[in-house]
C-alpha cells in the first residue's frame, strides 16, 4: 500500500472566529494530515473556536502583523516534515474543497508551488464579489509583475498557495516582511530560486466577514510590493546583493 504523504494545512488567522468552523467543515479531511492554526493576537474567540474544532493551535502574544503570522506558520509546519504546505486563510474567502487539486501537482513534481487564482474573467471575478478597484489593482499589480519577474501568472495575490518543504527550506522567508507584502516577496524569491509556480483556478468569495486590505494598509502594501519588484530588477542586474533572492 502506497504510504500517505504528508499534507499540513495551515492557518494564518485574525478576528477568524466567525469564518473559521465554516472554512475548517470544507477541508479534506481524509486527505490532509494535519492542520495548524495560528492566531495572531486576535483578540476575539478564534483560539476558542479552533480549539473546539480540535485544531492545533499557535498564539502570539502580540500581534506580529501577516507576515509574521505566516513565518510562524511554516516553522511549525516543517517540525512534522510535511511534502506539502497548503496556506489557507481561515476567513472563507478561499474554497478549501480544492485543496487537493493544489497538492497534486506538486507531489507529482510538475509544480514547486501552485497559488489558486481567483482572476479567469473579468465578469467572473466581479460576480464573485471583488470590488471594482480591487481587481483593477490586481490586474495592474499582476501585469508589473510578470513583467520584472519574468512570468505570465494571472494572479500574484492570492492567499491560498501550496508549496513543497524543498521550497520552504530553501527561501529566506524568515527575511521577509511582517506585514502584506510577505506574499509578494515570497513569489519574487521563489521565482529568483528557479522553482516551478504553477496556478488552479478557484471560486471568488468576496463577503463582509472576509479580510481585506484597505486604507493606509493598502498603500504600504502596494508600495511595498514595487519596491521589492525594484530590489529584485537591481539585484538580477547585479548593481545590488540582496538577501531575499538567490
Amino acid at each position: 500500500m502506497k504510504q500517505k504523504n504528508t499534507i499540513i494545512i495551515v492557518m494564518p488567522a485574525y478576528y477568524a472566529e466567525k469564518t473559521l468552523e465554516k472554512t475548517f467543515h470544507d477541508i479534506p479531511k481524509d486527505y490532509i494530515s494535519h492542520i495548524i492554526l495560528v492566531d495572531d493576537a486576535s483578540g476575539d474567540k478564534t483560539v476558542s473556536e479552533a480549539k473546539k474544532l480540535g485544531i492545533q493551535t499557535y498564539v502570539h502574544t502580540h500581534n506580529l502583523g501577516y507576515g509574521g503570522n505566516q513565518k510562524t506558520c511554516y516553522w511549525e509546519a516543517l517540525k512534522k516534515n510535511p511534502d506539502v504546505v497548503v496556506m489557507l486563510h481561515p476567513d472563507y474567502q478561499y474554497d478549501a474543497t480544492k485543496i487537493e487539486r493544489m497538492v497534486e501537482p506538486i507531489l507529482k513534481g510538475e509544480y514547486d508551488i501552485m497559488l489558486g487564482s481567483r482572476i479567469r474573467t473579468r465578469k467572473e471575478a466581479l460576480d464573485g464579489g471583488m470590488p471594482l478597484v480591487k481587481y483593477i489593482g490586481n490586474r495592474i499589480l499582476t501585469t508589473c509583475d510578470n513583467i520584472i519577474l519574468g512570468v505570465n501568472l494571472s494572479e500574484h495575490l492570492s492567499g491560498f498557495r501550496a508549496y513543497s518543504r524543498r521550497v520552504l527550506e530553501t527561501i529566506p522567508f524568515q527575511r521577509f516582511s511582517n506585514d502584506f507584502a510577505f506574499d509578494q516577496q515570497f513569489i519574487a524569491s521563489a521565482i529568483s530560486f528557479d522553482f516551478r509556480i504553477g496556478e488552479t483556478p478557484v471560486a471568488v468569495r468576496y463577503f463582509k466577514e472576509a479580510s481585506s486590505i484597505a486604507g493606509f494598509r493598502g498603500i504600504k502594501y502596494v508600495t511595498e510590493s514595487f519596491l521589492t519588484l525594484i530590489r529584485f530588477a537591481l539585484h538580477n542586474a547585479k548593481i545590488i546583493t540582496s538577501p531575499l533572492f538567490q
